[in-house]
């Protein structure tokens, strides 16, 4: 897998507390058009959850987030997941995000950040939290100086701005949670899920 942003223009960011609704949840998000998931480490059941999505549903491409540590890189990966996500970064987890051998987005909120990873041979990262961190104006304003970073921004997006967000020449996809509803998810309604994945797919055009 060359890089985790051109998997898809939207990677759904899940926090399951029951990994017996990680298939049904995966399967309404392939289905929808998004086979990029990202599973955040949030929960005792994440891991569990990334399994059972990388056994069950082989066609989505199954990732782990809030990674933040060596063994979490290791447990991840075990687990089966195809590539990691992390809120922040240090280098002990740049250097274990590596050498997992699959592919990586650090986080990032501030240009001196994306310099530090650029130095180190990271141009790919997580822009987080993007709305709070300043949000389209703080990318399109990195993109002048930084052209070779490129980003997934992720937190406060919604489908009415990710379009604006995809618009942008440094960014390669968004994370989300919109097209997971709580109140769809705790119903089980993988059929809204699987609707609001397709309208979020839909933004590639």
């Amino acid at each position: 897998m060359a890089s985790v942003l051109d998997l898809a223009p939207v990677v759904p960011v899940v926090v399951l507390d029951d990994a017996a609704d990680a298939v049904p949840l995966a399967r309404a998000l392939v289905a929808g058009g998004l086979p990029a998931i990202e599973v955040t480490l949030r929960t005792p059941a994440a891991l569990g959850a990334i399994r059972a999505i990388a056994d069950g549903v082989p066609e989505a491409v199954v990732g782990a987030g809030t990674v933040l540590t060596a063994r979490g890189v290791r447990d991840a990966v075990a687990a089966g997941a195809r590539f990691l996500v992390s809120p922040g970064w240090t280098d002990a987890l740049v250097q274990a995000m590596r050498a997992s051998g699959v592919p990586f987005l650090p986080g990032v909120s501030t240009a001196s950040e994306v310099v530090a990873l650029l130095e180190r041979g990271v141009s790919e990262m997580k822009f987080f939290p993007a709305e709070a961190a300043g949000g389209i104006p703080y990318l399109k304003s990195l993109s002048g100086p930084l052209p070779q970073a490129r980003f997934c921004p992720t937190g406060g997006i919604s489908l009415a701005s990710a379009p604006s967000y995809l618009a942008l020449p440094n960014v390669g996809c968004v994370g989300g949670t919109w097209m997971l509803p709580a109140d769809a998810v705790a119903a089980r309604d993988w059929g809204r899920v699987e609707a609001l994945a397709r309208g979020a797919a839909a933004l590639a055009g």
